[in-house]
């Protein structure tokens, strides 16, 4: 159940944030996310290993169990630390990057995702330009002839229309305090905590079962032992 619980979560934080995964400079997010899909999966195999091996009282699929509960451990601690740790750098990599992303690459021929990414964060967030929606008056794309004399993207817009984006009024476009970096940078905080969370504490508990079973090895030891002992 556990395991299950583990997968669900990393699975659904890479699908409720993909869409902006482009838009992030590292990896660590997403990577974090893949541990604890890997480390689930292994835990129900495990699991389901594990308590044959109790049912039928062996020894060496105990020590099996035990070795493969360290292991996991180890995985869901360190996809927590990967989490904790970047949920400090979160904020600094979003200022430093998701501007010049906006300014530099959208609407670039060979950079469909990252404009899709863009368009899709300020019609989700209802937000426009990383910090309001004047930063896009410095892209490369609204200098552009492609821009269609817009002074935003149509993204921006309340109600997506063709060439909406020429008409920037706070009618017409999202003027959010802050702009996207201030809302994207708080869902994906809540997120990275949320893995950290689940990590480190299902860790935890994977530490918890090496510690039990241990105690059953060792029980299983003591009981052959005193069989021998017994038929001598």
């Amino acid at each position: 159940m556990a395991g299950a619980g583990v997968m669900a979560i990393g699975a659904w934080t890479l699908n409720e944030k993909r869409s902006y995964l482009s838009l992030l400079p590292s990896s660590t997010f997403a990577v974090s996310a893949g541990i604890l899909i890997f480390a689930g999966s292994l835990v129900i195999v495990t699991g389901f290993l594990g308590c044959c091996a109790v049912v039928r009282e062996q020894k060496a699929g105990l020590v099996a169990y035990f070795s493969l509960l360290l292991l996991i451990f180890l995985i869901e601690l360190v996809a927590g630390i990967l989490a904790c740790v970047y949920y400090q750098r979160l904020s600094e990599e979003l200022k430093q990057n998701l501007n010049k992303t906006m300014m530099e690459n959208y609407a670039d021929p060979g950079e469909e995702s990252i404009t899709y990414s863009i368009d899709q964060l300020q019609q989700d967030f209802k937000c426009c330009g990383s910090n309001n929606s004047a930063d896009w008056q410095y892209s490369a794309y609204i200098h552009s002839p492609a821009s269609g004399n817009r002074l935003v993207p149509d993204s921006c817009c309340k109600t997506v229309t063709a060439a909406c984006g020429q008409r920037d009024h706070p009618s017409n476009i999202y003027k959010v305090e802050g702009g996207c970096i201030t809302i994207l940078e708080q869902a994906l905080e809540d997120h990275t905590l949320i893995i950290g969370a689940v990590g480190i504490g299902t860790a935890c508990l994977q530490l918890i079962g090496a510690l039990i079973t241990a105690c059953f090895i060792c029980a299983l030891v003591r009981e052959e032992e005193e069989d021998e002992y017994s038929q001598k």
